[in-house]
């Protein structure tokens, strides 16, 4: 049979598509061959764009259980002067990676967008995988690259590291027997060095609710207004000294200005620099508290000047196995050691075993300095649109929550469709 030099051509380029894609099936079986050897990472952190993070490194497999996990990478935050935040990425090495740990930082803006926050936390987090990923096969389809930024120079601070922040809000809701409005405006201004730490803060709110029922109108309206203070000078990795003062007013606890000004000084167990992991702070501090009250209240006075002293003890652990977050505050006023209060509240989430996880949030406080409650009987609207402060000797609140996850190990797949709600299969929660 003769053959045309036009079907010569084209046997030609079926034979050339045919080894080209036996070539790329090839290919891809060795990258999955190779995906398999890569180290098996768990992200420990709930508020992440996990979803985000998968899609932009795909040289790693993602599991959902950290004991099954070669890496797994803690992330913590803390606030920064400026506004923006610190993130420490604390990459712990297990099941064959457990000689392996380090810790790396990341620092955004005020001014960054959700979008460059997360480039910049992926960045970080490709940084800290290569020293696992240099000691698996994968390793040799990494490449890394360099580069170079011309003309860096030094910038002068004209803020001198100050930061200002102004913000309003109003929101406005009505039916036709309801209507409510609220209206805050928040001032602050600040300035973090790490020598020396300055915060100040004004607030204003206002709130109005109005009921018509069966033709009757009940009005309701509550305004308050604050300004906080604080400075803090740094005096070593566990001691700092510094003062609060703070004023304010407030219609709903019967203060038309309170003004009190309270040196302090905190001691950290654990240097300040682990402060994203672990903290175990005493602070104490002593005010001079002077209160004018708008209405005559059940001790009989318009107004007063006090001293009182407080202290509170702070904890704060997080780790693989799951985090502990614990205050116990106590204070009382001197002319009257019986007017005093005391309030305990923490938080613990903890990994029980592969798959079980418990979460505990408790809090309770034993109150007997209310010196502002107004003197004389409450109307039931007062008591039911909590116009006033009313009387107890205590509060507490609970909530606790079991969950338990099983099935497959692997999360490496992200698929957007229809949203990122995952369903329950496989999920048992318990609240």
């Amino acid at each position: 049979m003769k053959i045309t030099q036009s079907r010569f051509a084209l046997l030609i380029l079926a034979f050339f598509l045919f080894v080209g894609s036996a070539f790329s099936q090839s290919a891809q079986a060795d990258i999955e061959t190779l995906k398999k050897s890569a180290p098996k990472v768990f992200i420990d952190c709930g508020w992440c764009d996990i979803e985000y993070i998968k899609t932009e490194i795909t040289f790693v497999n993602y599991v959902r259980d950290r004991k099954e996990a070669e890496v797994h990478i803690l992330i913590t935050t803390q606030a920064t002067g400026s506004g923006g935040v610190e993130y420490t990425l604390a990459f712990s090495g297990q099941n064959g990676f457990s000689d392996l740990d380090d810790t790396l930082k990341y620092f955004s803006k005020t001014t960054d967008t959700d979008d460059e926050t997360r480039k910049g936390l992926v960045k970080t987090i490709k940084m800290g995988l290569m020293a696992y990923v240099a000691k698996t096969p994968i390793a040799s389809r990494i490449a890394v690259s360099y580069t170079e930024e011309q003309g860096l120079q030094a910038v002068a601070d004209k803020w001198k590291s100050w930061v200002f922040s102004l913000s309003a809000n109003g929101y406005f809701y009505g039916e036709k027997s309801y209507r409510y409005q609220s209206i805050t405006g928040n001032f602050s201004a600040n300035r973090v060095t790490p020598d020396i730490k300055i915060k100040l803060g004004l607030s204003a709110n206002y709130y109005y609710s109005r009921y018509d029922y069966s033709g009757e109108i009940i009005d309701n309206d509550r305004e308050s207004y604050s300004f906080s203070g604080l400075v803090v000078k740094s005096l070593d990795e566990h001691w700092s000294v510094g003062g609060f003062l703070n004023a304010s007013s407030s219609t709903y606890s019967n203060i038309q200005l309170n003004v009190s000004p309270a040196p302090a000084v905190e001691f950290d167990v654990f240097p300040y620099s682990q402060s994203t992991r672990r903290q175990l702070r005493f602070l104490y501090w002593a005010a001079f508290s002077m209160t004018r009250y708008r209405q005559e209240t059940i001790y009989f006075k318009t107004q007063e000047n006090l001293l009182k002293e407080s202290l509170a003890i702070s904890l704060t652990v997080k780790e693989k196995w799951g985090s502990i977050s614990a205050q116990l505050t106590g204070s009382h006023y001197f002319h009257d050691f019986s007017k005093n209060y005391l309030d305990l509240n923490a938080t613990i989430q903890f990994n029980i075993l592969k798959g079980l996880n418990a979460s505990v949030y408790a809090g309770g406080s034993r109150i007997h300095d209310q010196l502002a409650l107004v003197k004389g009987d409450l109307t039931l609207e007062d008591v039911i649109l909590q116009r006033r402060q009313l009387e107890t000797s205590y509060s507490y609140y609970l909530m606790f929550g079991l969950s338990y996850t099983f099935g497959s190990i692997y999360t490496n797949v992200v698929n957007p469709r229809f949203g990122s709600s995952t369903g329950s299969s496989g999920i048992i929660i318990i609240n």
